[in-house]
């Protein structure tokens, strides 16, 4: 394997990048795109569900109610409903995802029998919203009975026990706000990376057919191994910029904790562009093509990163034949390390499960690579 060969290939390719407006855009202007449209267009935080009320008494204990739940951050009272019909039509047209209608004879009923039902109605076309829905109702309906509760009891000269005899107290850790950004931002490395990485390396050899320069490649004495890291060296220095771009956005403009170490974020980000650009490049001699190996690469690498490697659902509550197909996806293990990495402040050694999967998956994809470029016009 001769350097100057490797040297001659690299410099070709990157004259390419460069000659090349699509290229171009793709390298430098998709990370940025990708950062700002999924850092703000994907939230896992739901507040300001909007509120459909029909209050059917009007009465001081229940206005009580309803503004139990506009102090809420979680609720905004979208709609007043004078009727029954429309609860119905807020709910059906889509402006409201929960209703609150409070009977007529709510505070009678709370006064007398010390019990007095509400009735919620959720709009369950989307089941997790309306699951946290539901549940938020519930607390700020349990808040507001232990007051009646409480004034009941003390109205009486008595006295309610607040306590518990074991009681918890919850901490949480690595994402202390619980803000759904931090969660989601280390993995769209991982994405710009797979979308940036296998598109471009995608087109490297099936350029070379359709112009017609494929038989000057093989007539060279440019061996395949050489003529693979010629191809990809360009782009492997492409990607680890936008690797650094979407870095530095994620923790100077979306403010998301970076606790690790940069030398594990490095050696991690390496091997991950290795993996995606040796896969695009196994598409582009694959399929001659540029569309066809654009496309095929787009849905190897892609749809895996955003669906199977836990970047937007956890990998623990897909059903457990999907499970075993993640173990498939190299951008499983690059995610868990990036959120570790991000989040954790994780160290190698803590990581060593899935850096060597990740070790693994580039040796074996690196190989299949190396062997599928044959120099024969076949």
């Amino acid at each position: 394997m001769r350097l100057r060969r490797i040297r001659a290939i690299a410099v070709k390719e990157a004259l390419q990048i460069v000659r090349d407006p699509r290229s171009l855009m793709i390298a430098l202007l998709i990370p940025v795109m990708q950062m700002f449209m999924l850092g703000y267009g994907i939230s896992l935080d739901i507040k300001h569900i909007p509120l459909c009320v029909l209050d059917r008494e009007a009465s001081q204990p229940s206005q009580a109610i309803v503004k139990r739940f506009t102090a809420s951050p979680y609720f905004e009272v979208a709609r007043v409903a004078a009727n029954y019909a429309q609860v119905t039509r807020s709910l059906d047209d889509g402006g409201c995802r929960i209703a609150l209608v409070i009977p007529p004879d709510f505070s009678k009923t709370v006064n007398g029998s010390g019990k007095a039902p509400l009735q919620v109605l959720v709009d369950g076309t989307d089941s997790n919203t309306a699951n946290i829905a539901a549940n938020y109702a519930r607390a700020v309906i349990s808040g507001y009975s232990a007051d009646i509760q409480l004034r009941s009891v003390q109205q009486r000269g008595g006295h309610l026990q607040t306590t518990t005899p074991v009681g918890s107290e919850a901490r949480v850790w690595y994402n202390e706000d619980l803000v759904s950004r931090n969660y989601i931002v280390p993995g769209i490395v991982a994405l710009v990376m797979a979308i940036v990485g296998a598109q471009l390396t995608a087109l490297t050899i099936a350029r070379e057919w359709e112009r017609g320069t494929m038989e000057l490649l093989i007539s060279t004495p440019v061996r395949p191994m050489e003529l693979m890291i010629g191809k990809l060296l360009p782009y492997f220095v492409v990607g680890m910029a936008d690797a650094a771009i979407c870095l530095v956005l994620a923790v100077f403009w979306f403010e998301v904790p970076f606790r690790g170490a940069l030398s594990t974020l490095f050696v991690t980000t390496s091997l991950s562009l290795v993996v995606v650009l040796c896969m695009g490049y196994y598409v582009s001699v694959a399929i001659r093509g540029q569309v066809g190996a654009s496309q095929v690469a787009l849905i190897l690498t892609m749809l895996p990163t955003t669906l199977l490697s836990g970047f937007t659902f956890p990998i623990e509550q897909m059903p457990l034949a999907v499970r075993g197909v993640t173990y498939l996806v190299s951008a499983r293990y690059y995610v868990q390390i990036l959120k570790a990495t991000f989040l954790k402040g994780s160290s190698a050694a803590e990581l060593a499960a899935p850096i060597a999967c990740l070790l693994l998956y580039a040796a074996v994809i690196v190989w299949l690579a190396a062997r599928a470029f044959r120099k024969t016009l076949d």
